[in-house]
């Protein structure tokens, strides 16, 4: 698949504006980075972006990941390789990632507020979204994945 055009020399501002959503968050944010990586890798599988899952793949395993979690993001309901917290924000994920008519149930409010306080509820919120947010714009324009490891600095991350 080929990558349709460059959104970045596009759409510069708008592009700079989301960089800066990310930076902020990594700098800001109550929730854990081994959480944000579930929850990276989890939304970029629902939504289909390679490049997506490329990355964050990487960025896990850089900061110490073990694989095998890694592989069972997508089964995580038949994993026990996941904590009551990890399995809160997966769910939680998924619900944002797609939401479904009904919208977030009291059931699944309820265990997650079990799991997180209110703060890293929002910071959480805010995270899910900006996912969705990149998932969507390298989807619809094909960026290749591992195309910007070296940009990222994830050139030198062994995967295998």
């Amino acid at each position: 698949m080929a990558k349709r055009l460059d959104y970045q020399l596009q759409s510069p501002e708008f592009t700079k504006k989301l960089v800066e959503l990310s930076m902020a968050q990594r700098k800001d944010s109550s929730i854990e980075v081994s959480l944000k990586h579930l929850l990276e890798l989890r939304a970029s599988q629902m939504n289909g972006c390679g490049f997506c899952v490329d990355m964050h793949v990487k960025e896990a395993i850089a900061s110490g990941e073990r694989q095998l979690r890694l592989h069972h993001v997508a089964i995580w309901r038949e994993s026990d390789q996941f904590t009551p917290r990890e399995r809160a924000l997966l769910a939680y994920t998924e619900a944002l990632t797609h939401i479904k008519a009904e919208g977030i149930s009291d059931e699944l409010y309820k265990t997650v507020r079990e799991q997180f306080s209110e703060k890293e509820l929002s910071d959480l919120t805010f995270a899910i979204m900006t996912i969705n947010a990149w998932n969507r714009v390298n989807v619809a324009f094909h960026t290749v994945p591992g195309s910007l490891d070296k940009a990222y600095g994830l050139d030198k991350v062994v995967v295998g």
